[in-house]
């Protein structure tokens, strides 16, 4: 189970990295061309912020062994952003909410993994 949660740790870190920082370099007018509701400026800064901290709060805390209670906290935080994302994707239809939900899901796999004592031995 370490191992399977360890690969969506990475691939969710992945995924907001990349995330986070498009918000930073993608023109805010290309942002919110298609968008069914249109946010402001300083508020995609703040979630692709989030994202990126998030991102690497999946992974840091774990690997590191430096207060890996985080990890846990930024699974289930990156969980709200998503529960938002999928509420506004599911706006401009069902169909686009789907990568949003399917992340969440896997959000919430990592926080109740990595919340969990190890059983003993």
């Amino acid at each position: 189970m370490n191992i399977v949660l360890w690969i969506v740790q990475i691939l969710l870190a992945l995924l907001f990295l990349v995330a986070g920082v498009t918000k930073f370099i993608m023109p805010y007018n290309e942002m919110i061309k298609d968008a069914p509701v249109v946010f402001p400026h300083w508020f995609f800064l703040f979630i692709g912020t989030c994202e990126i901290l998030g991102g690497l709060g999946l992974v840091l805390p774990w690997a590191l062994k430096i207060k890996p209670g985080l990890t846990p906290l930024a699974a289930w935080l990156l969980l709200i952003i998503m529960i938002g994302a999928v509420v506004t994707s599911a706006m401009g239809g069902i169909v686009l909410a789907i990568p949003g939900l399917v992340a969440g899901v896997l959000l919430a796999f990592v926080g109740y993994g990595r919340s969990r004592k190890p059983a003993m031995p």
